[in-house]
């Protein structure tokens, strides 16, 4: 079941282009409130999305109307805006302009994207085999890392930093949403 690099890039970029709509589409409503949370917040916020879907996943029903496949796309937002916290100082205006936001999201989009192209590269999109639901764990452990490495005021004796993780779940994320959008019979486990 290995898909072309082709195919994954497009597949990659057509996620990410719903998940950019919807996150535009919110920055015009709200602005840039989101840049009152802390990194540790967002990770705090990345947690509640997958212990939702994990939850879905175990229970087999959800009561609010809002599905996995959304929590997922919240997912990638909420990676792509804490890796532009991270990028961003306290010097930066909190208020920033739709389109230097759109243009710090692409960016960062575009780097995630190499990172998944490199690693892809080397593993033989091996996710193409995984459960969404091992997807999900992946996720929850990523962020117990993210908690531990921020508990530690970021030092590390031999792992990656917070950036490596959230570039890790926002990847994972989407590899997800790929899975459930081709209809993946993996996606239900």
């Amino acid at each position: 079941m290995e898909a072309g690099t082709n195919q994954t890039e497009q597949e990659y970029r057509e996620v990410i282009a719903e998940a950019r709509a919807l996150f535009q589409k919110k920055t015009q409503d709200y602005g840039t409130a989101w840049r009152i949370l802390r990194p540790s917040s967002l990770t705090d916020q990345i947690f509640i999305k997958a212990s939702r879907i994990r939850s879905i996943q175990e229970k087999g029903a959800q009561k609010i109307d809002e599905g996995i496949h959304g929590e997922f796309v919240a997912i990638v937002n909420y990676c792509i805006i804490a890796l532009i916290q991270l990028q961003l100082t306290e010097q930066d205006e909190m208020e920033l302009a739709v389109e230097r936001v759109m243009t710090l999201y692409d960016e960062q989009a575009e780097q995630t994207l190499s990172l998944m192209m490199d690693k892809n590269h080397d593993y033989g999109e091996a996710w193409r085999l995984m459960r969404v639901s091992s997807i999900t764990d992946i996720i929850l452990m990523k962020i117990m890392r993210t908690r531990q490495i921020e508990d530690n005021e970021g030092k590390t004796l031999v792992s990656e930093g917070v950036e490596a993780n959230y570039r890790d779940m926002l990847n994972y994320a989407v590899f997800a949403l790929i899975l459930m959008n081709e209809g993946s019979t993996k996606s239900e486990s």
